[in-house]
């Protein structure tokens, strides 16, 4: 089965497992805070998470795509459906959000071996190992300079707008949660460096030495 996978289906799998184990931690969290969300309701809705098992066990070989793509359709559905849950009981709960994106940048950053990660191109790819902007085809960001000290990216297109909205809510709480967990995954690999979005422009770049 697994000559019908290839590294990129792999490198996918692994993005679509992060996104939902940082829907587990946003669960633990509030269920600690006792605020209790009905999960059931949005699994009805947007169906399970992944199974707990190697992906060539349980990917459909027949349409390897499109098993990818629901997969990913299915993690973000629910991730916008619980985050409208948990802002519907306290808008102020976005803060509480923002640190729990924060804390899973730290844990990504701390299973990578940051010594090998020298500039801004290979914190980017780095990055990019872990954030999910649907699938590779969609070809969403537009790499347009990329240099050590530099790398400056365009989005091309929105894949999560639909999604977002479908819940009730303006993406740009999905963008701004998320840029939450790239700044601080930026810094902590190395803090001479940072993230930055100005307008439709977005950046990694050395700011000090």
């Amino acid at each position: 089965m697994s000559l019908f996978l290839g590294k990129i289906h792999y490198w996918l799998f692994n993005k679509i497992l992060w996104f939902e184990n940082l829907e587990d931690e946003i669960i633990d969290f509030f269920n600690k805070e006792n605020i209790k969300i009905d999960y059931n309701k949005i699994v009805s809705k947007y169906g399970k998470k992944l199974e707990n098992k190697n992906l060539e066990e349980i990917i459909d070989t027949e349409n390897i795509h499109g098993w990818l793509q629901d997969r990913i359709n299915s993690s973000e559905g629910r991730m916008a459906s619980l985050t409208s849950e948990i802002l519907k009981k306290d808008e102020k709960n976005i803060e509480k959000l923002k640190e729990i994106y924060k804390n899973q940048a730290i844990k990504a950053v701390n299973e990578l071996d940051t010594e090998k990660i020298n500039n801004a191109k290979e914190i980017y790819q780095a990055m990019n190992d872990y954030v999910l902007d649907g699938m590779p085809c969609d070809r969403v960001n537009d790499v347009f300079t990329i240099e050590e000290d530099l790398v400056q990216w365009r989005k091309t297109k929105c894949v999560h707008k639909d999604i977002w909205e479908e819940e009730g809510l303006d993406v740009d709480i999905f963008y701004d949660l998320r840029d939450e967990w790239i700044k601080t995954f930026v810094s902590k690999i190395d803090d001479n460096y940072e993230y930055t979005k100005n307008e439709d422009v977005f950046s990694i770049k050395l700011v000090r030495r």
